[in-house]
């Protein structure tokens, strides 16, 4: 399947836990027709929503939306549905997936049969709040559209550079020779990041880079060369810096705590550390930064202090992974669009060298590191949905 044509469309699918965001792409060229997604999936009270824009979003919209109560595998359905009915002319060529958990065997974007599907619902126990939701949509289509190609692309892949040291635990042997080892997570934001560094020709983009992807999901990595050398997140996307509801990384000691002494079951200290901790839980406001920017408590002010507090202590820690630093690129929907959160957390790297430009920050200029700073600072959009596209195209094109 080498030629693609621009009469032909990509799709990228992109499903979270109550969301399936999407990206239509001319098969040829890439071109961004259109992107948008179903919103609050099997969200209680509330119904889900169709949005779209770009130049294709009209015919998109011009029809019903999707059933009020549809779940992940009936939104795909319906998206497919109306691309092909009301953009009868631009057939789809191919859908791809971002699958947060490729484990240690998915290290690059995969043709999906039957039975690549069942060895990644393997995996699911690694990444229960994101794995069923990204496979739901690949088994609806596979069902229902058997003869249209898909391809899984991992958030796990780009992190496989890293050295062994990154990826082992301190725990017996035997763990990491059945696959117990740091994953790392986010890595289709850091590929796109990494690629655009690249194209621009960042000054310092070959040398000690940290990417902060910070969103209701958060996480860093260290790149050298642009390539993952350390992350944040580990076995799961449970690790690491302070999140939306997670917890990030907390004492393993506690959780034995709840488990044995406080009755706690195992459910309860998945929906505590999942569901109910992070921004919301510190805060008892939201999960949402915007909200506690505009709340005036004292519990909303100390939730985001320990998030800034928790991801610079984590960029430290990075640091010294590198030997050093030379830039910092903050990305997401809190990176891209939070100077206050982004100043908070460059308060206190000034030992590094950084030193940020107020009037920049406060712009979101593309460059927010005063000249003087010894550390190049950037606030970079990323797009997982354009990654996922690149890829299946390439794919395609191999095959």
């Amino acid at each position: 399947m080498s030629s693609l044509s621009a009469t032909q469309g990509l799709l990228a699918l992109n499903a979270g836990s109550s969301s399936l965001k999407f990206a239509l792409y001319d098969a040829a060229s890439l071109a961004p027709l259109c992107r948008g997604g179903v919103t609050a999936i099997k969200v209680q009270d509330q119904p889900a929503r169709f949005s779209a824009k770009g130049e294709t979003a009209a015919a998109l919209l011009a029809g019903e939306g999707p059933a009020p109560d549809v779940d992940h595998e009936g939104a795909a359905r319906w998206l497919i549905g109306a691309i092909g009915e009301r953009l009868a002319a631009l057939p789809l060529a191919a859908v791809g997936h971002r699958v947060v958990h490729g484990g240690a065997e998915f290290d690059r974007p995969v043709l999906v049969t039957p039975e690549i599907l069942q060895r990644l619902a393997a995996l699911a126990p690694l990444a229960p709040s994101h794995q069923p939701h990204n496979l739901a949509p690949i088994r609806s289509l596979l069902e229902s559209l058997p003869e249209l190609p898909q391809i899984a692309c991992f958030d796990t892949a780009f992190h496989r550079t890293q050295p062994r040291l990154a990826q082992l635990f301190p725990l017996p042997r035997a763990f990491a020779e059945r696959g117990v080892l740091r994953y790392g997570f986010h890595g289709l934001s850091y590929q796109f990041i990494a690629e655009e560094l690249r194209r621009q020709g960042v000054a310092h983009a070959q040398g000690r880079t940290i990417v902060a992807h910070l969103g209701h999901g958060a996480s860093l990595c260290a790149m050298r060369g642009l390539e993952s050398v350390a992350t944040t997140m580990g076995f799961t996307a449970l690790d690491g810096l302070m999140m939306g509801t997670r917890s990030g990384a907390i004492d393993p000691g506690l959780l034995l705590h709840l488990m044995m002494q406080e009755g706690y079951s195992p459910n309860d200290v998945h929906a505590l550390l999942y569901e109910r901790s992070g921004l919301l839980g510190v805060s008892g406001v939201s999960d949402d930064l915007r909200a506690l920017e505009e709340n005036a408590s004292t519990a909303a002010e100390e939730a985001m202090a320990l998030f800034a507090y928790r991801a610079a202590r984590e960029i430290g820690s990075l640091a010294s992974a590198l030997n050093g630093l030379d830039l910092i690129v903050f990305t997401a929907g809190v990176g891209e669009n939070s100077p206050a959160m982004r100043a908070r957390i460059s308060s206190y790297l000034g030992y590094l060298g950084l030193a940020l430009d107020e009037e920049a920050n406060a712009a979101n200029a593309q460059r927010i590191s005063a000249p003087s700073s010894r550390i190049e600072a950037l606030m970079l959009p990323t797009n997982e949905e354009a990654v996922i596209a690149e890829a299946v195209r390439a794919l395609l094109r191999n095959c």
